[in-house]
């Protein structure tokens, strides 16, 4: 699980074996977890509330380059 960023205690990642679905972040704080499509930016399914639902798509809004070229990089 190659960790793309950590930001305010938020952990974005891939899982290597779901390099087949279309390019997506997994984020992780607090024993908590979400996944989020990167196109259209949504959340598919999160523990969080909504407020940091909100929180999760602003910073990947704000790191959308790095994650996209860190996607490419992983899964070629």
């Amino acid at each position: 699980m190659p960790t793309i960023i950590c930001i305010r205690g938020y952990r974005f990642f891939f899982v290597s074996f779901d390099g087949s679905e279309p390019m997506h972040v997994h984020v992780r704080k607090d024993g908590l977890n979400a996944k989020v499509w990167m196109s259209p930016l949504r959340i598919a399914w999160s523990d969080f509330k909504e407020y940091q639902e909100k929180e999760i798509l602003r910073m990947i809004e704000e790191n959308c380059d790095l994650i996209e070229n860190k996607w490419h990089e992983h899964f070629g």
